[in-house]
C-alpha cells in the first residue's frame, strides 16, 4: 500500500517545477532586453554612433559624390547605418556582454537552473532582435526627418535581411564572446566594428573598388547585409546574393558556437 499524502494538493503555492519553454524565453529575452538598455556603454554604441553618424554624413559634405551615384544622400546612408545598428548590437554588445556574462559566473550559474542551454542563446538573439526594432524605429524617425525615402517594393526583404542579419551577427557575436577570455572579446569585438565599418562595406561602397575587393567585401555579412539594404530600400530590388551570404554566416557561426562555447 502507498502512503497516504501528508499534504493535499494545492497546500503550498507556488508548486515547484520548470515552467514552459516560452514563458522562460519571454522571461530571459525580456531581461536581457532590460540589462541592454539600461547600459550607458550599450546605448552609446549601439543607437548614439549609428544616430551620429547618420545625421553626420547626411547633413555634412563628407562622403563623396561619386559614390553616390545619384541617390539622394538620405537614401544612400540610412539602408547602411540599418547594417551599422544591426552589427554593432548583434554582434559587438553580445559578444562583449556573453564575454564578461561568462567572466562573472552568470551563465555558469544560469546553466544550473531549469533552464536549457539553448534558450540562453535563444533569450539573448531575441533581445537583440528586439534592440534591433527599436534601433531601425528610432533611425527611421530621423532619417525621415533628413529627407529618407525608401521604395515600397523594398520594405518586406528589408525586414528579412535586418532579421537574418541579426541572426547571423548574433551568431559571430556568441561565437567569439563564448569562446575567449572577456578582455580578450573586449579588444577584438571593438577592432572588428572598427574594421567591418571603414573596410567592410558600410561607409565604403563595393561600387567604388576594384572588382576583386569588391566580391570579397560582399561576402563579408557586413558588406552583405548593407548591399542587400541598400537594394532593396533605394532600388526596390529583391537580391538573393546577400540573403544567401547572411544565412551561410549564421549557420556556419552557430554550428563552431554550439561546440566551442563555454559557460567559463
Amino acid at each position: 500500500m502507498t502512503a497516504p499524502a501528508r499534504f493535499p494538493a494545492g497546500t503550498f503555492t507556488p508548486a515547484p517545477g520548470a515552467g514552459s519553454r516560452a514563458r522562460m524565453l519571454f522571461t530571459h529575452a525580456k531581461l536581457e532586453t532590460s540589462l541592454t538598455l539600461r547600459h550607458g556603454e550599450q546605448i552609446l554604441l549601439t543607437l548614439l554612433i549609428p544616430l551620429a553618424l547618420l545625421i553626420g554624413l547626411t547633413l555634412l559634405d563628407i562622403l563623396p559624390a561619386g559614390d553616390l551615384d545619384g541617390v539622394p544622400k538620405a537614401d544612400w546612408v540610412t539602408p547602411r547605418i540599418f547594417a551599422l545598428a544591426v552589427m554593432s548590437s548583434a554582434f559587438t554588445g553580445q559578444a562583449i556582454a556573453l564575454g564578461f556574462d561568462r567572466r562573472y559566473g552568470v551563465l555558469k550559474r544560469l546553466s544550473a537552473t531549469a533552464i536549457p542551454r539553448w534558450l540562453l542563446v535563444a533569450g539573448r538573439i531575441v533581445a537583440a532582435l528586439v534592440v534591433v526594432l527599436l534601433q531601425v524605429v528610432v533611425l527611421g524617425v530621423v532619417a525621415a526627418f533628413l529627407g529618407w525615402s525608401p521604395s515600397p517594393a523594398g520594405i518586406a526583404e528589408a525586414v528579412l535581411l535586418l532579421v537574418l542579419g541579426t541572426l547571423s551577427f548574433g551568431a559571430l557575436g556568441v561565437l567569439l564572446g563564448g569562446s575567449l577570455r572577456a578582455e580578450a572579446v573586449l579588444a577584438l569585438a571593438n577592432i572588428v566594428w572598427f574594421v567591418l565599418l571603414l573596410a567592410g562595406g558600410i561607409l565604403l561602397a563595393p561600387s567604388t573598388l576594384p572588382s576583386a575587393a569588391a566580391t570579397v567585401i560582399e561576402l563579408l555579412p557586413s558588406g552583405a547585409l548593407a548591399e542587400g539594404l541598400r537594394a532593396a530600400l533605394v532600388d526596390g530590388q529583391f537580391a538573393v546574393g546577400p540573403v544567401l551570404v547572411l544565412a551561410v554566416w549564421g549557420v556556419l557561426a552557430a554550428a563552431v558556437a554550439a561546440k566551442t562555447t563555454k559557460l567559463t
